[in-house]
């Protein structure tokens, strides 16, 4: 049986040009498009098209792996009543379907797999040559960071599709795109598209109002169906702050003073991952020269970050994690303060952060929302953690429609919770100098 791919599919006139540049050869692209758009479904119909060409390895990334079976395996297209992945990938040209594994193997010997950019660490090996990072808006960025190596070795390609969620690497991205001959970049709003009418724009907007407010209710609309990458994330915490911030221009250049120390603020993670900040305190004001975040590594690593950098480091303040022991290369289980210290990243100090709900929202929240007030923040080295603290944000419950008094745990959190233990771990030194003196003796 002959089966002719794109199955039973077209692309619509705004979907073309992304599909006629992927079928032509193209390696990179970024689509930045509105809710509903089918950005999802215009590349699992790609895929499907590449993976009878070339024998390999496919991923289609999530945020996070536990979305993917609900998101795109077991999903169901609302006007066919067929799931997405049997539209795409018709059982003809499959060898069989492994459901726990959310895998495909296709009769020609190419694979097909659902993963999460929260675990992308778990398929080394399993080297892809296409892949597909939806809602890359919202993904842990150091998934491309790991992948990116791998397809330029092996001539694979790679599509970013995502909606805007504030000015964060996903903003970052297109703008490199757009200028990079070597990348299709593409921007769809709801307003270019034919999936809704104006009508069904406007009650959707007025949904929003009703829901959110004016305020938030505009600012969402404008992020979900104009493409805003300004609009701020909705429940965002800091948002405000930061935003005063760029106004008031304390986001600029903030270049390191040699004579005057270091301190740096650390997360620790729950899901093996590690944010530090690098902070400056000049007087009353603070000088946040850098950033830095990783997974997957040890403390050895961060050792080595720590000494490239050529910093005069004064104090490492760390979360109570650090005082928890464990097992190390030795035989008696060591703390993380005294496998840091034995590091050389010394002195450690070790501070008590809350994981009650009720001191994070009523007390340390508001200690990071007064203490951004004296911040100056370096553009550069600082702008993935800077992208971090504007979104980071409440929980919405879709069912309820209402934001949950508690923060929602995505890639976020790490630069938050970092900057946390320096608004609530810092203290100003008995002893203080002044600027002044500390500058010029």
């Amino acid at each position: 049986m002959e089966i002719e791919l794109p199955y039973n599919w077209n692309p619509r006139k705004d979907q073309m040009p992304f599909f006629k540049y992927m079928q032509n050869g193209g390696k990179r692209a970024v689509v930045v498009a509105h809710r509903r758009w089918g950005k999802d479904d215009v590349s699992l119909h790609y895929t499907a098209t590449a993976l009878m060409q070339r024998v390999g390895n496919y991923w289609h990334m999530l945020p996070k792996y536990e979305q993917a079976r609900k998101v795109i395996w077991s999903a169901v297209n609302p006007f066919t009543s067929k799931k997405r992945i049997d539209e795409a990938f018709p059982l003809e040209i499959r060898k069989r379907t492994l459901e726990n594994e959310m895998k495909i193997e296709f009769k020609n010997g190419s694979v097909w797999q659902l993963v999460g950019s929260d675990n992308y660490n778990q398929y080394v090996g399993s080297a892809p040559i296409g892949i597909v990072m939806s809602e890359y808006s919202i993904s842990n960025p150091m998934a491309w960071a790991y992948i990116s190596p791998i397809l330029e070795q092996n001539g694979g390609w790679a599509i970013f599709i995502y909606t805007p969620r504030g000015n964060n690497h996903g903003k970052k991205l297109y703008d490199m795109a757009k200028i990079n001959d070597e990348w299709f970049a593409g921007l769809i709003t709801a307003e270019q598209s034919s999936v809704f009418s104006a009508k069904q724009l406007q009650n959707r907007k007025t949904e929003y109002f009703d829901l959110f407010g004016e305020e938030h209710g505009t600012a969402l609309f404008e992020q979900e169906y104009l493409c805003s990458f300004m609009s701020a994330q909705l429940g965002a915490y800091y948002g405000k702050q930061i935003k005063l911030a760029k106004d008031d221009g304390r986001i600029g250049s903030v270049p390191y003073q040699p004579q005057m120390e270091v301190n740096t603020y650390w997360d620790l993670g729950m899901d093996d991952s590690m944010s530090i900040w690098f902070i400056q305190h000049i007087g009353k004001c603070h000088h946040v020269i850098d950033y830095y975040s990783s997974s997957g590594m040890g403390l050895e690593h961060y050792a080595k970050e720590l000494k490239k950098r050529g910093y005069n480091y004064g104090c490492h303040y760390m979360p109570h994690d650090a005082a928890v022991r464990e097992m190390s290369s030795g035989e008696v289980a060591k703390t993380r303060k005294e496998i840091a210290e034995d590091l050389g990243i010394r002195p450690i100090e070790i501070v008590k952060c809350a994981r009650n709900m009720d001191i994070i929202i009523n007390v340390h929240i508001p200690a990071v929302r007064n203490v951004l007030a004296t911040c100056y923040f370096d553009d550069v080295k600082c702008w993935h953690g800077i992208a971090g603290l504007e979104a980071y944000h409440a929980e919405y419950d879709e069912a309820k429609k209402i934001l949950s008094n508690r923060p929602a745990h995505d890639i976020n959190s790490h630069p938050a919770d970092s900057f946390r233990t320096f608004a609530i771990g810092y203290a100003v030194p008995i002893k203080a100098k002044t600027a002044e003196e500390l500058l010029y003796g």
